[in-house]
């Protein structure tokens, strides 16, 4: 990954995946609060339980938890519709009798689109009932939700009532009457191409007039004939938002129409681990392009698998901590709580009642050892590895390459950070950082590696803040040898050279047109030639620029308002494809049977423009095609398996064995997000 994520994400994003929208204000108690560390300033909201307009809601905002009058609703589910049934005679009393026209409803503010018909308006006396409290952080607030629904299925009956750092002094079940201004809110700004929150802001509450304590609204449950295949309307890439929604047609609208209710998951799949913010992803639907290990494969542009789920909790985790989840694992019985959207992965449920966290202890998988006459080449993103990184980390990446991955031949790693990490001191060499993993892996009973790589200019490559990330080969002198030839540094272009009729790097390692526009911001391919068994290999190192954008721009969500969403990033990717491209062409134009590998993180799927690219002309091939379709992934992003890591090699290298080896995307417990992948070569 990349710091301004996604780096690799679609990677991304997430990307490089800075993270700037509500707040993870952390506290000891709740530490599963929302993202980073601020956000901009909102109106705050002012009970009409405070002494004084000016005073603190959390010292005089009087709990409404003693209210003892309830409100009913019977709602049914039928084929995917929601049916809205009226309550039974005698049922508790509703808020009809005390309605008037300077008091719309919820479903009369969310209206039939995404955005509000009222946004910007002040509304006075909405009634409803809390379904769920954030009081933790600075996004605090609570989500109110109507007991008398209307009839029509693309009209939310839910809100969120924000507060921001002021608790709001309410619990589940209140029956209120709110006043407060109606607005739009972007998570991560309008720029960041997601959707909006409907919310009310700025405003007062009081218990309801004939109502004072609920029943909580029968939870929506969300289920593979309730979420449409569809994902989203096509707006030939400009904004659905005002787009009357079609809850029955497309999954996006389907979650919109209930933005801010209650909603369920029952006996669900777990397909994203559990994150470091206390959050996962789940599946609806276990029948929708699942791998082998549980997860779901996003194979294709069209593949959003909108059955996808982010669950995060609004539970303290002192009291209710917050499972540790792999892919295959399960959430059985019951979550649920309101529908959410945010930042990082769109519609979100936050839970108020988690289901039980079902273990399937899902293996950490080995490949097997290279033979005599196989040529092992590995590729591994290692994740902002460097000196400043805690010694456990040196330690399980040592495991893997030795245990999980059999000791390969040749390394390309990407990611290795300078000798001080984010420092950002104008450090660029990396020998401290190689030489611990080195050791590291020759403590765990590997070889003796030796490396190569060319230090970076000062914050020109990307990546994490003073980290000068960058790629590098690691060698088995024991089975192959490195052909070293001086001169390559950080501007100098390594070129193709005929020497008899036989191709030769000018100098090795180098650069891959480092100076060129496609590489700004962005790590330089390091290309290097090497000897197996008389044979002469050439490899090339990649880590491409990222879906986030990094210094760039970066792609839109694709749960963004933008659909389809642009793929902005991608152009750069295309265009350093074609520079590797070239590169690989002109070796095979002196011998078209050279041995060619290209690995590393190229931050694209196997079916991109990128990857069609490296390969046009036959130049290079895939061997991670001959897997089987639903094994073609080594990244989780946003509960979706996807493949980011490749190993090409030219036609020279014949038919290869090729492995990705799972022992980190899937799992909650993580050395790098990424998974290294082996390809393995007959000589």
């Amino acid at each position: 990954m990349l710091y301004a994520r996604r780096d690799c994400r679609a990677a991304y994003a997430h990307a490089d995946r800075a993270r700037v929208a509500r707040a993870r204000a952390a506290t000891s108690v709740f530490p599963h609060v929302l993202r980073r560390p601020s956000v901009p300033s909102r109106p705050s909201f002012r009970s009409s339980f405070r002494s004084s307009p000016t005073s603190s809601a959390r010292s005089s905002a009087r709990p409404l938890s003693r209210l003892t009058r309830s409100a009913t609703l019977t709602v049914a589910t039928v084929c995917g519709t929601l049916l809205v049934l009226p309550a039974a005679p005698g049922a508790a009393a509703s808020y009809s009798a005390a309605d008037s026209a300077a008091s719309p409803r919820i479903h009369d503010i969310q209206g039939s689109t995404r955005l509000s018909p009222l946004a910007g308006q002040r509304v006075a006396g909405v009634p409803g009932i809390v379904t769920g409290v954030r009081d933790f952080g600075t996004s605090r607030g609570f989500w109110l939700q109507d007991p008398d629904p209307d009839k029509d299925p693309a009209t939310s009956e839910g809100i969120f009532v924000y507060t921001g750092k002021d608790s709001p002094g309410v619990s589940a079940g209140d029956a209120l009457r709110v006043s407060g201004k109606v607005q739009e809110y972007y998570p991560g700004g309008k720029d960041a191409g997601g959707q909006s929150v409907t919310e009310l802001t700025d405003g007062s509450w009081k218990p309801a007039d004939s109502v004072t304590r609920g029943k909580l609204p029968e939870a929506i449950r969300l289920t593979p004939r309730s979420i449409p295949e569809a994902y989203a309307p096509d707006a030939g890439g400009s904004s659905i938002e005002n787009r009357t929604l079609r809850p029955n047609r497309y999954a996006l609208d389907r979650y919109e129409a209930l933005e801010g209710m209650r909603v369920s998951v029952s006996d669900v799949r777990v397909t994203g681990p559990t994150s470091r913010y206390h959050d996962l992803w789940v599946t609806t639907d276990p029948k929708q392009n699942p791998t082998p290990r549980g997860g779901t494969l996003y194979g294709s542009y069209e593949d959003q698998n909108g059955a996808r789920m982010k669950v995060s909790s609004l539970l303290p985790l002192s009291e209710h901590p917050f499972p540790k989840a792999d892919v295959g694992d399960e959430l059985r019985g019951s979550t649920e709580g309101p529908l959410d959207y945010e930042q990082y992965g769109g519609y979100t449920l936050r839970a108020t009642t988690l289901g039980e966290h079902r273990d399937n202890h899902l293996p950490r998988e080995r490949t097997r050892k290279q033979r005599g006459d196989e040529l092992a080449v590995a590729t591994y993103n290692v994740e902002n590895l460097s000196p400043k990184s805690e010694p456990a980390k040196f330690e399980r990446l040592a495991e893997g390459l030795v245990t999980n991955l059999s000791s390969p031949d040749i390394v390309t790693v990407e990611e290795v950070q300078d000798n001080t990490g984010p420092d950002d001191d104008g450090t660029v060499a990396a020998d401290k950082t190689l030489k611990m993993l080195t050791e590291a892996i020759k403590k765990a009973g590997g070889p003796s590696y030796e490396w190569r790589q060319v230090d970076p200019a000062d914050k020109a490559d990307g990546g994490q803040p003073g980290g000068n990330i960058r790629v590098a080969f690691l060698y088995n002198p024991e089975r192959v040898s490195f052909t070293d030839r001086p001169g390559g540094d950080t501007t100098t272009p390594v070129e193709v050279q005929d020497k008899g009729g036989k191709p030769a790097l000018s100098v090795s390692p180098g650069r891959i047109a480092p100076q060129d526009d496609a590489w700004k911001a962005s790590r330089k391919p390091l290309a290097g030639e090497f000897r197996f068994r008389g044979r002469t290999v050439f490899v090339v190192a990649n880590h491409f620029s990222s879906k986030g954008g990094g210094d760039l721009d970066g792609d839109q969500p694709m749960e963004g308002r933008f659909q389809p969403p642009a793929r902005h990033s991608e152009p750069q990717r295309v265009q350093q494809a074609k520079l590797v491209n070239g590169f690989v062409r002109d070796i095979r134009n002196i011998d078209p049977n050279a041995l060619v590998v290209a690995g590393g993180d190229f931050n694209d799927f196997p079916f991109s423009p990128s990857l069609k690219t490296l390969r046009s002309g036959h130049a290079l091939t895939s061997p991670m095609n001959r897997l089987p379709g639903n094994e073609r992934y080594g990244y989780v992003f946003n509960g979706n398996s996807q493949a980011l890591d490749h190993l090409l090699t030219s036609p020279g290298a014949g038919r290869p064995d090729y492995d990705i080896v799972h022992i980190n995307a899937e799992f909650t417990d993580q050395t790098s997000d990424h998974d290294p992948s082996v390809v393995r070569i007959r000589r």
